[in-house]
């Protein structure tokens, strides 16, 4: 291995142990600001996207797959049922 080819690979790992945040949408809408401040306990947000409809898996908030949600033990988590950044269109998240 090379100088260049060590320091190159260096880099890799530095990039690659760079944390990011990891985040999963299931849905998004817009409202107007006193619909959001008449919100508390117990009130009922409604969203246009189906019950059956994947999950939007966001990487530093770029969509990068999509999946289900899943429990695993008393936690959630996301199956991933899709993997592709290209086909991932952020105005369906």
């Amino acid at each position: 291995m090379t100088a260049q080819q060590a320091t190159i690979d260096g880099y890799q790992r530095g990039v690659l142990n760079v944390q990011a945040a990891v985040s999963v949408t299931l849905a998004q809408k817009r409202n107007h600001l006193d619909t959001v401040l008449r919100l508390g306990p117990g009130a009922m947000l409604t969203f246009e996207k189906n019950c059956d409809e994947p999950l939007t898996l966001e990487v530093g908030g770029q969509p990068i797959a999509t999946g289900e949600v899943v429990k695993v033990g008393d936690k959630y988590g996301i199956r991933i049922r899709s993997f592709d950044p290209d086909d991932i269109d952020p105005a369906d998240c």
